[in-house]
């Protein structure tokens, strides 16, 4: 599956994941772990909480990231419920994807009333589907 194969997936989990639990106002983590456990129904790869070393000049650093969600391996999942949108969301996700080396990374605002206003794709050289 390509990533923007898992990103339609990923768009449908998100809206059957709003749908039921009645839109927002939950916390960020009920949202992951529900966008987690449709994805595994659909048959992906997840893995939650996924910690990302940051190299510094030739050391690592003491405080690694966490990546919210990485789908198949492909894709990184960062999860918001935030009633106001900041682009800095996506500069983080564009972070993650440089020192992952993956090309694209999803931000889901779970804040939204609609999701398709919540869900932002991020690429890192990734090609589009014409």
């Amino acid at each position: 599956m390509t990533e923007n194969e898992i990103s339609k997936v990923l768009l449908d989990s998100a809206i059957e994941v709003h749908r039921t639990m009645g839109g927002p106002g939950l916390l960020e983590s009920v949202y992951e772990e529900a966008v987690a456990w449709e994805l595994t129904d659909a048959g992906l790869n997840v893995q939650r909480q996924v910690e990302l070393s940051i190299p510094y000049k030739g050391h690592i650093l003491a405080s690694p990231l966490r990546i919210d969600l990485i789908v198949n391996q492909l894709v990184i999942v960062e999860c918001k419920a935030t009633t106001k949108y900041n682009d800095i969301f996506e500069a983080q996700v564009l972070t993650y994807l440089r020192l992952t080396k993956l090309q694209l990374g999803i931000v889901i605002n779970f804040g939204e009333r609609l999701i398709k206003n919540g869900f932002h794709r991020v690429v890192n050289g990734l090609r589009e589907e014409c």
